[in-house]
């Protein structure tokens, strides 16, 4: 089982990386959300794999973090009707932060926003995973709950111990007529600003240029 691949970045598309290490070229697909945080060509990146074999091909997926990685086996193997490349899909469509925050409450309308996601597949998504997404222990905020209140979120990922907060600021900017994705690259982008101690308010006016 490959772990991951550390190299030279030599080729990147939105969906597709290639990586240069011991005189081996690697093509790896990534998602969205990966493809956008690697280095400028040429640069050292280390991508978290998962790989998957079949009779008449081998393919590699590689995400930016451990955390985005185990979420796509996670997906993959406990929800049937997914494979790699709708899970692919998903996960470069909406940041893991906003997946689980979705998942956790049972946003359909949200996770079917997705790219090659139906609202059946969306349902199924919830039922299997809502008990599995978060980490013992974890809250998450409610609609009623105050948005400025700081949540805390025993997790790897500095965004995710925010998802109430994070989820709150893109169901914000979808009020405002943002499409899902674009809200959640423009939250996304500004908490990478901001910090895991911002508030909603401060995540939404970042998102928004003010």
């Amino acid at each position: 089982m490959i772990a991951f691949i550390e190299g030279k970045l030599i080729e990147c598309q939105l969906n597709l990386a290639v990586i240069q290490t011991g005189g081996i070229g690697y093509e790896i697909h990534v998602p969205l959300t990966t493809s956008e945080k690697l280095p400028a060509l040429g640069e050292s990146v280390r991508l978290h794999m998962q790989a998957t074999y079949r009779e008449d091909s081998q393919t590699l997926y590689g995400f930016i973090d451990r955390e985005s990685r185990d979420f796509f086996r996670m997906i993959v193997d406990k929800v049937s009707g997914i494979g790699p490349k709708i899970a692919l899909n998903l996960l470069g469509s909406l940041s893991l932060p906003t997946l689980k925050n979705s998942i956790a409450h049972g946003d359909v309308g949200m996770l079917s926003k997705a790219q090659g996601l139906g609202k059946k597949t969306a349902e199924r998504i919830v039922v299997e995973l809502k008990d599995k997404v978060l980490p013992k222990g974890t809250t998450i905020a409610s609609p009623a709950v105050n948005a400025s209140s700081p949540i805390s979120v025993d997790n790897e990922s500095s965004l995710s111990q925010d998802l109430g907060i994070y989820g709150d600021a893109v169901s914000a900017l979808l009020t405002l007529g943002y499409k899902a994705t674009d809200a959640d690259q423009a939250v996304r982008r500004a908490a990478d600003v901001l910090g895991k101690d911002c508030t909603t308010e401060e995540l939404i006016r970042k998102a928004l240029g003010r």
